[in-house]
């Protein structure tokens, strides 16, 4: 199948015709987000998915760079429509791991890709970093941006056991314009309702306490860059490794 984004009416009257790798991902996906006891903790993305406004792209072995192409172009393609898609839009992306992956790699080696991945999707950006956005992670207005637009990422892994809420049968990356928080941040009762349902529910779904760092985008002491990839325990990196400032 050529690389592309599709929504959850394409999906399902497709899904036959993928790849086995394609299918398995997004029916993991739709059962997870989209369980019957109603658990999954971000209730956005359930109402996202529920009401088709996510996206979904199938990126190939995220270790070659032929997919880091492959990934600018469903951003581009993504960000040219998302604000057609619904309040709740998400690009979905889920990468083909395979089996040596699968088997050998741990938390802090998807860490380690993650990163790379940002990193070398920065590179290839023909568009200058927004003027409103830091360029430096230790600012907490940072986010990461791609073709103009801002991203909040977050990450889940086959690697993550105890955070229940970043596992997933493969790697995946859901990748939310900034736009769509503006509805329901910190400063409307509406999102502040939200936040402490997502923490609650949160607590029920991992086998460990919400992530310290999981904070609202914009408080003093939050910075982004520490919740798009969570650690399976209570650590923290102590320096960002996105390098986009160091290659200027």
């Amino acid at each position: 199948m050529d690389v592309g984004v599709f929504d959850r009416k394409w999906m399902e009257e497709h899904l036959d015709t993928l790849p086995i790798w394609q299918q398995s991902a997004y029916t993991d996906f739709a059962a997870t987000i989209a369980d019957e006891e109603n658990t999954f903790p971000c209730v956005p993305a359930r109402m996202g998915f529920l009401s088709n406004h996510l996206r979904y792209s199938f990126i190939g072995d995220p270790r070659k760079e032929s997919s880091i192409h492959e990934l600018a172009q469903c951003l581009k393609d993504f960000a040219k429509s998302s604000k057609t898609f619904g309040k709740y839009t998400t690009l979905t992306v889920f990468f083909h791991s395979p089996q040596d992956m699968l088997a050998h790699y741990k938390v802090e080696d998807y860490q380690q890709l993650f990163w790379s991945i940002l990193n070398q999707l920065t590179k290839i950006d023909d568009l200058d970093w927004p003027e409103e956005i830091p360029t430096d992670p230790a600012h907490n207005e940072w986010e990461f941006c791609f073709n103009g637009e801002p991203y909040f990422i977050s990450c889940a892994t086959p690697a993550h056991k105890l955070r229940r809420s970043r596992h997933f049968s493969t790697l995946l990356m859901a990748i939310q314009p900034r736009w769509i928080f503006e509805e329901i941040n910190d400063s409307t009762a509406f999102g502040r309702k939200l936040k402490k349902l997502i923490r609650q529910r949160i607590a029920h779904y991992d086998a460990l306490p919400g992530h310290p760092d999981l904070k609202w985008y914009g408080q003093e002491n939050s910075y982004e860059w520490k919740q798009y990839f969570l650690s399976d325990d209570s650590q923290s990196p102590s320096k960002c490794p996105f390098l986009r400032g160091q290659q200027n």
